[in-house]
This record gives structure tokens, C-alpha cells and sequence, in this order.
């Protein structure tokens, strides 16, 4: 009998050994700040579509690029975007077992991309330096205070990144010293290959809004035809790091040629198109979810108020109350 379990434990042991073991993939949402806390009201929608996975992203605001300090956590701003609103929304995320991501990101003043934020002056990039810390750091502290699985530096940022690299090598040390989890940052789906510091960072953060089809109404076949441009060369570049890639942000809106420029978000776009957005969203899921080098991602972007949101009228980002919700859950639930 004795030998029979050796045998067996033996053969359990060799098995598992053989088994490349793969990890479960973070089926996330971008959970959206709001002015007000949240309670199971607002969470149970994010479980119910069965993710595990939930970034939560405070704001620092800058005026502009003549007044470069770094507005954050005052009594000004919704009650999401502080750090005490960020840690109620985590506790409230918690109860559903949700990872969670904390991602802060700059806005700035009339929605201008934050990619291209490059001071005039170095009394001004000091500012910036000074306050952006004070801000990042604040926050890696909440991440280590609340077990956050993931924390995210930054969020497109390429001109300060490309223009201050000694800054941000620091500022990763820094982090290092307070936040002992996973760490990756948010570069936009153009900037990656030129960002400086993957190899100090646990994930290659990507807001993955690459081109995948020029079609009005992109079919599924076709979206999975684009993502074939660019799966080779994102393969290499994990391999190459050593990194696996995350997609901080992924998401497509419910309008004509929503594959062509998935990141414009502007109002001149006015058509409803909710096949191209389930289109788009079911290739992306059948083209990349599966591979070795791919983490996972979090949706963009997901809104507390469940019930008035999205809805079959609506043409932006939010799969919520459109048919695409269910393309989501579908796939979350067994992945």
C-alpha cells in the first residue's frame, strides 16, 4: 500500500511537472471615477459579466503646459479621483474577489493628449518632475496599503518619458521602495516600442488601440485579419523583455469604422454602429486572448451607474446595457 501512494504521488508530481503551467488571464474593466461611493449596486454589474479584474484610476489635473503643477487629491475633484474615494472603490471591488489595478492618470485641460506634455523650460520640467512624485507616490503607497496586484506609473506620457529618462529610472526605484507588487505603465499603442524602461517594470502596459480594419462594418474576419499586422511583432518584443504584455485599456466604440482608429473618441463621429462594436471586440478576444506572451487586459471603460448607461443609443467606448456586453461576459466567463 505504502508503494502504491509513492507510486501515485510519483506519477501526480512528474505529471504536473510536465504541465506548462498558464495562468489565468485578467478579465478586467476600467472602472470609471465618479462624485459619489460606491456600494454593491455598482459592483455587482462588473461581477456579473464575470470579470476579475478592476483598474481604478484617480486624476491629477494640470491647467496647462505654461502652469505645470500637478493638481491632486483636493476637495475639488469627484469623490473617485482621491485617494479616499480610490480606496473605498477597492474595498468595495474587493467583496466580489476583483483584482485590482490602480492606474492615476493626468488630465489635461481641454481633454489635450497627455502623450505630447513636454515643458518649455527646466524650472518647469522641475515642477512637473516634483509634482507628478508627489502624486504617483501617494498613491503607490495606497497600492501597498491595499494589496493592489498591479500598479500603473503613468499613462501615455511619451514626450515626458522620451525627455526626462533619468527621472522616470528614479522614480521606478522609488516606487520599488514603498510598493512591493506588480508593476507595468500605460504607453499608448504607437509609443511601446520607444519606451525606455520595460525591463525595470513586471508588465509591458499597452492601450491597445491598434488599427485592425478600414471597413464601415468590420467583419470579425477581417478585424482578426488586421490583428495579424501586429501579433509577430508583439510576440518578439515580449519575448525579446522577458515580459508578458498587458493591454491597460482595450476597447472599441459602438460607431462606423470603429476598427479604422479605434482611439478617437470625438464627437464628430456621430453614427451607432453596435455590430462594429461587437465585431471588433470578438476578434480581439478570438486573435489574442489565448496567446502564451498575453496577460490580459481591462475594458475600456465601465461606468458606476450601470442602469443609465450605454444602452443601444449610445456610440462611445461602454459595452454596457448594448449587445456587446454579452459578447464580454461570454468570453470572461470561460477565460
Amino acid at each position: 500500500m505504502r508503494y502504491f501512494c509513492y507510486a501515485l504521488l510519483v506519477f501526480i508530481l512528474v505529471g504536473c511537472a510536465a504541465t506548462k503551467y498558464v495562468p489565468s488571464k485578467i478579465n478586467g474593466v476600467s472602472f470609471v471615477a465618479a462624485g459619489n461611493a460606491v456600494d454593491s449596486t455598482h459592483t455587482q454589474p462588473v461581477a456579473n459579466i464575470y470579470a476579475n479584474a478592476a483598474a481604478v484610476m484617480p486624476f491629477g489635473f494640470i491647467r496647462d503646459k505654461s502652469h505645470p503643477e500637478i493638481i491632486h487629491s483636493t476637495n475639488r475633484q469627484w469623490f473617485g479621483e482621491t485617494k479616499a474615494g480610490v480606496k473605498q472603490y477597492i474595498e468595495a471591488l474587493r467583496k466580489h474577489d476583483m483584482a485590482i489595478m490602480i492606474k492615476p492618470q493626468l488630465w489635461l485641460r481641454h481633454g489635450e493628449f497627455t502623450g505630447f506634455l513636454k515643458m518649455e523650460s527646466e524650472a518647469n520640467w522641475k515642477i512637473l518632475e516634483e509634482t507628478y512624485s508627489s502624486f504617483i507616490l501617494k498613491f503607490a503607497e495606497l497600492a501597498q496599503e491595499t494589496n493592489a496586484e498591479v500598479f500603473c506609473i503613468g499613462t501615455e506620457l511619451e514626450e515626458f518619458i522620451k525627455n526626462r529618462p533619468d527621472y522616470w529610472h528614479n522614480l521606478i526605484k522609488e516606487i520599488r521602495t514603498i510598493y512591493k507588487g506588480k508593476l507595468t505603465y500605460a504607453a499608448n499603442w504607437d509609443e511601446f516600442w520607444r519606451t525606455s524602461f520595460w525591463a525595470e517594470l513586471d508588465y509591458i502596459g499597452i492601450d491597445a488601440y491598434f488599427p485592425v480594419s478600414d471597413m464601415q462594418t468590420p467583419t470579425v474576419e477581417d478585424c482578426i485579419k488586421g490583428w495579424e499586422k501586429h501579433k509577430p511583432g508583439l510576440k518578439e518584443f515580449s519575448e525579446t523583455l522577458d515580459r508578458p504584455i498587458l493591454f491597460t485599456e482595450f476597447g472599441y466604440r459602438s460607431v462606423d469604422y470603429t476598427g479604422k482608429e479605434p482611439w478617437r473618441y470625438d464627437r464628430s463621429m456621430t453614427s451607432v454602429n453596435l455590430e462594429a462594436q461587437n465585431n471588433a471586440t470578438q476578434a480581439l478576444f478570438n486573435a489574442v486572448w489565448k496567446e502564451d506572451w498575453f496577460a490580459g487586459g481591462y475594458l475600456w471603460k465601465w461606468f458606476i451607474d450601470h442602469d443609465r448607461v450605454g444602452g443601444l443609443e449610445n456610440n462611445q467606448f461602454t459595452p454596457q446595457n448594448k449587445p456587446v456586453e454579452e459578447i464580454i461576459k461570454a468570453h470572461y466567463k470561460v477565460n
